[in-house]
């Protein structure tokens, strides 16, 4: 479908109406349940877990990633632990305050039963927001990312700080968020000032790899190290749990 318009981001009048809200990432990396049950943990989560969050006033969205064996192998080379990442869960709160509540209705919901999934935990992060862009061709704002209906994502996790207008100019990418790292603390486990990068992508999130990866490569050597992880993954299909496995 082609969209006519202008696109959010050059027009002053729709901008002025409101930026989203969003200051605040938790995200959380998971390996796969390690009895196989990848099936039966995205349904509880995605049916009961997530839309229980959105009690909290302070948190705007979520979205939940899965990996594939396809997905594996488009990976670039990547170092370290997060390799181990087959599962994503992004919270994004207004601002950090809103952990409070995150913590005690995660707290409430073990103590009522709710919690039967758990998958190997890799890597939890609180991170504040960095960077919005949007290719100005989807129309929508860089601001609203998040709730647009994204194929899949790219997820980049660097060491620090970078430059991520160059992956908005990737066919397949339709626009980024970026976020860097707080202390680590109670709620983090992520090095501070490490970043990562949601690519949006409206194409299949292998094909939109493979056109990736030379200039995540790039990002490397300008580094002098390989990035953390730089890997596409699949969003999660309502009631069509085990359509996306590890």
């Amino acid at each position: 479908m082609t969209l006519t318009g202008t696109p959010s981001d050059d027009d002053e009048a729709i901008l002025a109406t409101g930026r989203s809200g969003v200051a605040t990432a938790f995200v959380s990396l998971g390996a796969r349940h390690p009895d196989g049950a990848d099936a039966d943990y995205l349904a509880w989560h995605s049916l009961d877990h997530r839309p229980e969050q959105q009690r909290l006033p302070a948190l705007r969205t979520s979205l939940r990633l899965v990996s594939t064996p396809e997905c594996r192998a488009a990976r670039a080379p990547a170092a370290g632990a997060l390799d181990a990442v087959d599962h994503v869960m992004t919270y994004w709160f207004t601002d950090e305050s809103g952990l409070d509540g995150f913590r005690r209705l995660s707290a409430a919901l073990r103590g009522a039963g709710r919690t039967p999934f758990v998958v190997p935990p890799v890597e939890r992060g609180v991170y504040g927001i960095r960077e919005r862009r949007a290719d100005p061709a989807i129309l929508a704002g860089a601001d609203v990312l998040p709730w647009w209906p994204a194929v899949g994502v790219y997820l980049l996790v660097e060491r620090s700080a970078a430059e991520v207008a160059p992956l908005v100019e990737v066919p397949g990418v339709a626009g980024v968020w970026s976020a860097v790292a707080g202390p680590v603390g109670a709620d983090s486990t992520a090095p501070a000032g490490q970043q990562l990068t949601w690519c949006f992508l409206d194409d299949d999130p292998v094909a939109a790899a493979a056109r990736l990866r030379p200039v995540v490569e790039e990002r490397s050597r300008a580094a002098g190290h390989p990035a953390l992880l730089a890997a596409p993954f699949q969003v999660v299909v309502p009631h069509a749990w085990d359509r996306y496995l590890p």
